[in-house]
């Protein structure tokens, strides 16, 4: 079989440049929807179904961009239209969105926001599914972990700077209130716009940095016989999922569950916990919501610096015992909140979870993408994401029952809850089957 090339660091850098601007979008839609939909008039007792809209459009789209982006093969490439393609209506919808407003006289404006909302998830999903499988598609055995660690460093990059760009722009001097007669803060709108052109032109520099190789090199790259071009059936390639997907899902369900559970009880377990209290109209509940922010931030910061080790370490003993240390960290992480009263000492908490989320944006990808088959790399990729999406959408439906049966009504123990969950992912990494080819070069054929 001919080997792909040894990659240098700025090639491999290129193929997942494009996240950091994706990841700036994504992040800003995260953290600023409910503000926008709120203040467009949206009724608060219904921003939890906004909510689920991310993990149904990833649950629906990303299978079916996975299985196209396999079959198809342009002078662009196989995965670089559907990047290119997805960002430029994400760029459009978080132009729009933000702007709502305007359309009025048309329909609600909180109704257009929802709809804005609906098209950036999808166009997100098309452009992040391929991201995956391209680096998968480009790098050899042995830089693997290389690839997927830079993935994680710059979609955590691209996290912090989402995160704090509405308060940076604040700090600047622009204003966090709406105008007379206007609806949403010009920091959010600006923060909207910077962030749909970052999108762009990250995507841009992928698309023209990155040379895919063509198909028959690919296949000879990979030893793809011509029963493996075969086109198949989604059924038939459903059931025949390899073994290591199905343990590694085991695994992304309780990650995912505690990531779900702490983005929507850390503003009220932060106030409960360190602010006392638990009315949201209160000066000390917002002064808990702009640290929870901040806290945010941080975690991403944390992540991208082990971002930077995690493949030496993966490399050296392993990515399952880098994968579990991560997740056990990040249960640590998540149950010492509970126990601490001090917003400063959060901080510590954040290294823990900083440290999981590197591991969850690169490890099973990178032991994933080991184990499936070159020619059906992109559509496993996107059935992957489900591991994803039905853990969120799972602990979307059950968290007010968790909260009310197994929490009491405390928002401050549900992150505990996160914790077991988190602590009881990092266990079932013993159960995942990994080739740790990149260890063993010379027992490839």
């Amino acid at each position: 079989m001919k080997q792909k090339p040894t990659l240098t660091f700025w090639q491999i850098w290129n193929l997942s440049f494009g996240f950091l601007g994706i990841q700036i979008g994504y992040s800003l839609q995260s953290s600023q929807t409910s503000r926008i939909l709120s203040a467009l008039g949206a009724d608060l007792s219904h921003l939890n179904y906004y909510w689920l809209a991310a993990p149904i459009a990833g649950l629906i789209v990303q299978p079916i961009i996975g299985m196209s982006s396999d079959r198809t093969w342009t002078r662009f490439g196989r995965r670089i239209p559907f990047i290119l393609g997805g960002a430029i209506v994400s760029a459009i919808a978080m132009f729009f969105m933000p702007n709502s407003e305007f359309v009025a006289h048309i329909m609600p404006p909180f109704i257009f926001g929802a709809f804005m909302l609906l098209f950036m998830d999808c166009a997100f999903n098309v452009s992040m599914q391929p991201f995956r499988s391209l680096v998968g598609d480009m790098v050899n055995d042995k830089q693997r972990n290389l690839g997927y660690s830079t993935q994680s460093f710059l979609t955590n990059v691209g996290a912090v700077v989402g995160s704090f760009l509405p308060f940076i722009l604040t700090w600047i001097g622009i204003r966090n209130i709406p105008n007379e007669g206007e609806m949403v803060p010009p920091s959010v709108i600006t923060a909207f716009y910077f962030g749909g052109g970052a999108l762009l032109l990250t995507v841009l520099w992928t698309s023209f940095k990155v040379k895919e190789y063509a198909p028959k090199e690919y296949e000879q790259y990979n030893n793809i016989t011509d029963i493996e071009k075969e086109r198949r059936s989604f059924i038939s390639i459903l059931k025949s999922t390899p073994k290591t997907m199905l343990q590694l899902g085991v695994v992304q369900f309780f990650s995912w569950f505690a990531l779900f559970i702490m983005w929507v009880y850390a503003t009220d377990g932060i106030a409960e916990n360190v602010w006392h209290t638990k009315d949201p109209l209160s000066k000390a509940y917002n002064e808990a919501g702009n640290w929870n922010g901040v806290l945010s931030g941080i975690y991403g910061v944390f992540a991208a610096v082990f971002s930077i080790f995690m493949a030496k370490m993966a490399d050296k003993v392993g990515r399952k015992k880098v994968y579990s240390f991560a997740l056990m960290m990040g249960a640590l992480g998540l149950v010492s909140m509970y126990f601490f009263d001090d917003k400063n000492m959060l901080l510590l908490s954040m290294l823990g979870v900083g440290i999981a989320w590197a591991g969850i944006l690169a490890m099973p990808y990178a032991i994933l993408s080991a184990a499936l088959p070159p020619s059906k790399m992109g559509v496993y990729m996107g059935i992957f994401n489900a591991t994803i999406t039905i853990p969120q959408i799972a602990a979307g439906l059950t968290g007010g029952l968790l909260l009310k049966h197994v929490a009491g009504g405390s928002s401050i123990t549900m992150l505990v809850v996160a914790g077991v969950s988190m602590f009881l992912a990092a266990v079932s990494v013993v159960f995942v089957q990994d080739s740790d080819r990149q260890l063993k070069p010379e027992t490839i054929d």
